[in-house]
C-alpha cells in the first residue's frame, strides 16, 4: 500500500474561521430568505432576530479575520496571479472530466489556484464589502433612505445574498473534486494535506510554492 505524506496547510484559526464563517453565512442566508417571505422555518420576529445576531457576529469575524491576514502575511494567498491560470481553466473545463492531474499544487505558501486567487479576492473586495454595508444601511439607516433608497438597498443585498449562496454551492462542489471526494474536507477539519507519490505535479504544472510570509 502507497503511503501518502503529509503536511500541515490550513492553522488553527483558519479552520475555525472557515467554519464559523460557514455557519453564519448559512444562518444568515436562511433567515435572509425567510425574511422575504420565501418560507417559514423560524417565525418572522425570531429570524430577524437570528439574523442581526448573525450579522454581528459575521462582523466581529471579519474584523479577527483582517487582523490575522495581515499580522500573519496570509493576505498575499489573494494575489491575483497570470501564472497557470489558462492550465486551471482548462482542467476545469475538461482534464477534471478525464482525471487529469491537477496543474497547481497545493500548500501552506501557495493554498489557492489562480481562479480561486480570482474568485477570492472578488468576495473579499467586493461581495462581502457590498453586503455588509448594505446591510448596516438597512439596519441602522433605513429611516434615513426614504422608500425608493431602502427598495434599492435591499435590492443589492438580496442580489449579494443570491450571488454569495452561489458561491458556497459551488465551493461545495469543487471541495468533492480533490484526490477523493471527502479529502478536500478532511483537509479543513485536520489542517492536513495528504498528497500521494500518484499526485505529484505533471510536466508543465506548478510544482513549486511561492513563499509567504517566510514560510517554505
Amino acid at each position: 500500500m502507497t503511503s501518502l505524506a503529509s503536511q500541515v496547510v490550513y492553522r488553527g484559526f483558519e479552520r475555525f474561521w472557515h467554519w464559523t464563517q460557514a455557519f453564519l453565512i448559512l444562518l444568515l442566508a436562511i433567515t435572509g430568505f425567510e425574511i422575504h417571505g420565501s418560507f417559514e422555518f423560524f417565525g418572522y420576529r425570531q429570524a430577524v432576530a437570528y439574523h442581526n445576531a448573525a450579522a454581528t457576529g459575521f462582523l466581529i469575524l471579519i474584523a479577527f479575520a483582517i487582523f490575522w491576514h495581515f499580522t500573519t502575511g496570509e493576505w498575499r494567498q489573494y494575489i491575483p496571479t497570470r501564472r497557470m491560470l489558462r492550465a486551471q481553466i482548462e482542467y476545469y473545463l475538461t482534464g477534471i472530466f478525464r482525471d487529469a492531474p491537477h496543474p497547481t499544487r497545493k500548500t501552506a505558501a501557495n493554498k489557492l489556484n489562480p481562479l480561486q486567487k480570482l474568485a477570492y479576492l472578488g468576495l473579499k473586495i467586493l461581495v462581502i464589502p457590498v453586503m455588509v454595508c448594505s446591510g448596516l444601511l438597512y439596519m441602522h439607516l433605513r429611516h434615513w433612505l426614504g422608500a425608493g433608497g431602502l427598495k434599492a438597498v435591499a435590492l443589492i443585498h438580496t442580489a449579494g445574498a443570491f450571488f454569495l449562496v452561489a458561491f458556497v454551492l459551488g465551493h461545495i462542489y469543487l471541495t468533492t473534486t480533490g484526490q477523493t471526494p471527502l479529502s478536500n474536507l478532511k483537509a479543513m477539519l485536520t489542517g492536513r494535506e495528504e498528497e500521494g507519490p500518484e499526485h505529484e505535479a505533471a510536466p508543465g504544472t506548478d510544482p513549486a510554492p511561492q513563499l509567504i510570509g517566510g514560510q517554505a
